[in-house]
């Protein structure tokens, strides 16, 4: 049971890592705060259609993965 724990940790701080910049990889919807770090600068870069769905299909995978480890991690602890 101790490896399972140890691995599910493993993955959550994978996934937390991981989450953090594909959240702030996001294009800003205007008005707040990432148009005060330079989210509201629009660039033809980053305005793909193609790439804004996929990153919110990765974003959204990671997500739901991330919360599924925290589910998983927590009836370990219960059931020890």
């Amino acid at each position: 049971m101790d490896a399972l724990r140890i691995t599910f940790q493993i993955l959550l701080v994978l996934t937390s890592v991981l989450l953090i910049p594909l959240v702030l990889l996001h294009k800003g919807k205007g008005g707040g705060l990432s148009d005060m770090f330079g989210g509201g600068i629009t660039s033809s870069a980053g305005s793909s259609g193609v790439a804004e769905r996929n990153l919110n299909r990765i974003t959204i995978t990671v997500a739901i993965t991330w919360a599924i480890i925290i589910v998983l991690l927590g009836l370990i602890q219960r059931v020890s």
